[in-house]
C-alpha cells in the first residue's frame, strides 16, 4: 500500500518562519513536523512506501528525511512541475495505474486518528473512497461534509449560511482512495479533489464513506495553531514525543547546561546544547531550541525559540515565536504576538 503526503504548500500563513524552512519541516520541539505524520503511517504495516508530494523548497525537505531509512520507512519524493491542486498532486504522486488503496494526508494536519481503523472501515464497506471527518464548534466558519446515518457521504457544503447548516463535520484532510478511481483526474492539470473528485463520486452514487473522528486534530498552518500544538503536547492533550511520558513537566536535554540560580518552570522544553545562565527564568510553555543561549536574569515567558538563538541578559520575552539565529539584546522587551524570521536582531533596550 502506498501513502501520499501532500507537502507542497508554501506555508504563507506562517511567514516569515517559512521563508527558509518549508512548513513540513518547521520544528515541533526537536523534530520536524512531518515526522509525526510518518510515525502515524508506521502504524499500518501494509504501507510499504511513503511518497512526499513537494513543490516549495523540495531539497530542504529531502535533506531532512533522506530515503526514510533512519525512520524505518521507505520514502520517495515527487516534485510537481507546476502547482497541480490537491487532486492533480495526488494523481501525479500516485504514478500511472496505481493498484489497491492509496492513503492520502494533507501535509499540515496533526492528529492521533486510528488510521488502521479507517482502513478497516474502507475495506469492510468495499468503498471507492473514504474520507475522515472531524467535528467543529463553529460550523458556519467552514465548508462542511454531510454523511447519512450509515456513514455514506451525501454532500459538500461550501461555507453554508445558518439555515443551510445540517451537520458540524469538516474534511480532516485524510483519505483512502482506490487507485483506479484516480483515472477521473486529468493528468498534469490543476484539479481539486474537494471540488472535482469527491463530487463525482456522489454524482455517480459510488460507495463513498465517512469515518468521523472525534479525537485530537489540528491544522498547524497559523502562528496561533503552531503555538497551540506545542501547548497541547506539553499538557498531554495530545500524547506525543518528547512529552509522551512527561506531560506537565520540564523536559530538559541531558546535554543542556542550566546554571545554579536559574529558574525552570514546567511544562517547558529545553533542547541539547542550550545554556541558561544564573538568574534567568524559563516560564511555562517555553520552548528553547538546540544551541540557544539565555543570559543572566533574562525571562522567557512562553516563547518558542528555534535553534541558535541568543537572548542577552535582562531581556524579557513574551509568548513570541522566533526563527533560527535570532538575537535579542540586553534589556529588550518583546511581546507575545511577535513572529520573527531567521537572523532577526532586536537591539539593546528595544521594545516590540
Amino acid at each position: 500500500m502506498k501513502a501520499i503526503l501532500l507537502a507542497g504548500g508554501q506555508g504563507s500563513r506562517l511567514r516569515p518562519l517559512t521563508l527558509n524552512t518549508p512548513k513540513p519541516i518547521v520544528p515541533i520541539f526537536d523534530r520536524p513536523f512531518l515526522r509525526y505524520q510518518i510515525e502515524l503511517l508506521k502504524q499500518v504495516p501494509d504501507i510499504d512506501e511513503i511518497v512526499l508530494s513537494l513543490n516549495y523548497q523540495p531539497k530542504r525537505i529531502e535533506e531532512v528525511f533522506g530515503d526514510g531509512g533512519d525512520l524505518g520507512v521507505t520514502i520517495r519524493y515527487v516534485v510537481e512541475p507546476n502547482p497541480l491542486g490537491t487532486g492533480g498532486a495526488i494523481k501525479f504522486a500516485a504514478g500511472p495505474k496505481p493498484s489497491g488503496p492509496v492513503v492520502v494526508f494533507n501535509g499540515d494536519v496533526l492528529t492521533s486518528v486510528d488510521l488502521p481503523g479507517v482502513i478497516a472501515l474502507h475495506r469492510e464497506r468495499q468503498a471507492r473512497a473514504t474520507i475522515v471527518l472531524t467535528p467543529v464548534d463553529n460550523p458556519s466558519a467552514y465548508g462542511l461534509v454531510e454523511a447519512d446515518p450509515d456513514a455514506n457521504v451525501k454532500a459538500f457544503l461550501e461555507k453554508p449560511s445558518a439555515d443551510q447548516i445540517s451537520c458540524n463535520t469538516i474534511n480532516a484532510g485524510i483519505y483512502i482512495l482506490e487507485g483506479d478511481t484516480l483515472d477521473r483526474i486529468p493528468p498534469d492539470t490543476a484539479f481539486s479533489i474537494e471540488r472535482g473528485y469527491f463530487p463525482s463520486l456522489i454524482e455517480h452514487a459510488e460507495t463513498f464513506v465517512a469515518y468521523t473522528y472525534r479525537g485530537y486534530w489540528i491544522d498547524i498552518g497559523t502562528r496561533e495553531k503552531y503555538q497551540q500544538v506545542h501547548h497541547d503536547i506539553m499538557s498531554g492533550r495530545f500524547n506525543a514525543p518528547p512529552f509522551h511520558e512527561a506531560s506537565g513537566t520540564a523536559v530538559i536535554s541531558p546535554d543542556a547546561r542550566v546554571d545554579p540560580g536559574a529558574v525552570i518552570e514546567g511544562p517547558c522544553f529545553i533542547d541539547a546544547e542550550v545554556v541558561i545562565k544564573s538568574g534567568a527564568r524559563i516560564g511555562p510553555n517555553s520552548v528553547i531550541g538546540a544551541h540557544c543561549h539565555i543570559g543572566e536574569d533574562a525571562q522567557v515567558n512562553g516563547a518558542i525559540l528555534w535553534p541558535h538563538t541568543w537572548v542577552d541578559r535582562n531581556a524579557t520575552l513574551g509568548p513570541l515565536v522566533a526563527g533560527r539565529h535570532c538575537q535579542f539584546g540586553r534589556h529588550v522587551e518583546v511581546g507575545g504576538s511577535t513572529v520573527l524570521g531567521d537572523n532577526s536582531v532586536v537591539t539593546d533596550f528595544s521594545r516590540l
